[in-house]
């Protein structure tokens, strides 16, 4: 089920990841996550754990408290 944080979370993560300049599918390789799980999140349909969302905000360059 969507909740109103990890559709905010996911709208945030797929603003950065255009700006940039990287796929779902070239983030997710990079962040060494499965695709199809990328986009999930992204979509805000499942929730993401903290480890794997370090992971992605590596690969962003951002610091996940600037994921709010």
């Amino acid at each position: 089920m969507k909740s109103k944080e990890s559709i905010k979370l996911g709208n945030q993560l797929r603003k950065s990841r255009e700006g940039a300049g990287l796929s779902q599918a070239t983030l997710a390789k990079k962040a060494g996550i499965n695709v199809n799980y990328y986009a999930i999140i992204e979509r805000g349909e499942k929730n993401v754990s903290y480890e794997k969302l370090q992971r992605i905000a590596k690969v962003l360059n951002i610091k996940s408290l600037d994921m709010r």
